[in-house]
């Protein structure tokens, strides 16, 4: 019995955890889902500016007009609150950490959260206009460009989150070299074999045309180098020193 009450109250702290999590994400929406229009509208915005002047958006489904920005007024209200999710995730694990991992996690957190707001960033002021004005531009003469709500809000998501999870790079490659799996030694001999990937990687995540998929691959190699910089700082051999440390004081505390 004893066993199980630590069980129950770590289950009921982790579901207390999630409904808190979960209440942000729906306390973002309903301030937000009163302009759900507008922030569609602005998130069209680098289509709408590469259509022709006489072409405009369509919505072929009946319900399309109401759930287009519904979904993405959702999905907007995620991304601002990620920050306080990941906070409840931080708050429930924190107790099993050592000092050292404290020490990682939290700039870690902050920088991935930040990263991630980059990538959507990058993909909405840099990408976006770029890959609609080369597909606006290479429609066949007698063929109007009219582009369906709901089919462009499943476009723009997708970009969002590929190039959202791809500015993680740096923080996966620290993380994997902080855990001693890899070095950023061995990181660099593999070079050639990350570029190809990121081209792979470009292909699989974004759509089907060598424009986005040379706009995701390059900012990753560049986010390598860089989380080849920052892991520099972190090395397996310092963390087991650091748990030796707090292993150390644990004892002598309890003494």
């Amino acid at each position: 019995m004893s066993q199980q009450q630590p069980l129950i109250s770590h289950l009921l702290e982790l579901r207390n955890k999630l409904l808190r999590a979960i209440g942000s994400v729906l306390l973002v929406f309903i301030c937000l889902v009163y302009w759900a229009n507008d922030i569609y509208h602005y998130m069209a915005i680098p289509l709408m500016q590469a259509l022709p002047e006489s072409s405009s958006m369509i919505a072929t489904d009946v319900a399309a007009p109401f759930f287009a920005p519904f979904k993405l007024t959702l999905v907007l209200s995620f991304f601002i609150a990620i920050p306080y999710v990941l906070f409840q995730i931080w708050s429930f694990v924190a107790p099993g950490l050592y000092k050292h991992e404290k020490r990682l996690v939290v700039p870690l957190l902050a920088s991935s959260t930040l990263l991630f707001y980059l990538g959507i960033a990058f993909a909405y002021y840099v990408v976006f206009p770029v890959v609609f004005g080369f597909f606006t531009s290479v429609a066949p003469d007698g063929v109007e460009v009219a582009t369906d709500i709901s089919s462009y809000l499943s476009f723009i998501l997708k970009l969002f989150f590929a190039f959202g999870l791809a500015f993680e790079i740096p923080v996966a490659v620290v993380l994997l070299c902080w855990a001693g799996v890899t070095t950023p030694e061995e990181l660099k001999k593999k070079r050639p074999y990350i570029v190809v990937g990121a081209f792979i990687v470009g292909m699989l995540l974004t759509p089907p045309d060598i424009i986005s998929q040379t706009m995701l691959a390059i900012p990753m190699l560049v986010l390598f180098e860089g989380g080849l910089i920052a892991a520099r700082f972190y090395s397996k051999g310092e963390s087991e020193e650091d748990d030796e440390d707090d292993s150390t004081e644990e004892s002598e505390s309890s003494k």
